[in-house]
């Protein structure tokens, strides 16, 4: 039954990859030799995961534009460059005091921290999603993917959810807005973007399960004490 999954989801994938290729330029690339279809798959979910994250840094300024201007001259365009240029295993920044990770998303749920909480939580979501892909950005061959990782970075990011909703200053006020009301209608763009996130890395984890034949651990999560969990 496992298996069947599997190979359903992975001929889903192929489907959306091979219908994404045929509106691109259509050339072959030499290096496409090197890839298994696991690999493109792969390659496809990381480039869609890291596309959201950039919209969710774009759409977290628009709505927290106070925590744009605690760095002078700044602009959201601007910090998301910031987290390309220092993607990879010495992914860490000063103003985070080195923090990286699930250790920079708590510093933006810290109500003591001073510092812009959009990019202290991106920093650490991008960070987080590097590592969870093994710190690269394309897959060949004999590259592997841990089926765990991408397990835990789904909890962790369903435990950022929760801290967003839930944690307040000293007046009562979210610390992050990630919601709004309007004519009492709610905005569920967060929501969306939340869950394709949490989608891919779950699809992705069940995925390389079947592909190393190894299970990962579904009980000691995050969620049992909403609190980050090491990947």
């Amino acid at each position: 039954m496992f298996k069947w999954r599997v190979t359903q989801l992975m001929v889903v994938c192929i489907a959306v990859l091979l219908g994404g290729c045929a509106q691109q330029s259509g050339r072959f690339q030499l290096k496409d030799l090197a890839k298994s279809d696991v690999d493109l798959i792969v390659d496809l979910h990381r480039q869609a995961v890291f596309s959201e994250l950039m919209e969710l840094n774009a759409k977290l300024y628009r709505l927290n534009p106070v925590q744009l201007t605690k760095n002078a001259g700044q602009s959201t365009e601007a910090r998301w460059r910031a987290l390309q240029a220092s993607q990879g295993r010495a992914f860490e920044f000063g103003e985070l005091a080195g923090a990286r990770s699930i250790d920079a998303m708590r510093m933006a749920f810290d109500e003591n921290y001073r510092g812009d909480r959009v990019f202290a939580l991106t920093a650490g979501l991008y960070g987080m999603l590097d590592e969870a892909y093994g710190y690269k950005d394309e897959f060949y061959l004999l590259d592997s993917v841990d089926g765990q990782k991408l397990y835990n970075s789904a909890r962790n990011i369903e435990v950022m959810v929760w801290l967003l909703r839930s944690k307040k200053d000293a007046q009562g006020l979210p610390l992050l807005y990630s919601d709004s009301m309007s004519s009492d209608v709610v905005n569920l763009s967060f929501e969306r973007l939340f869950g394709k996130l949490i989608a891919h890395q779950d699809m992705m984890s069940l995925i390389m399960q079947g592909q190393t034949q190894r299970a990962v651990n579904t009980v000691a999560h995050g969620l049992v004490s909403m609190t980050f969990i090491p990947l």
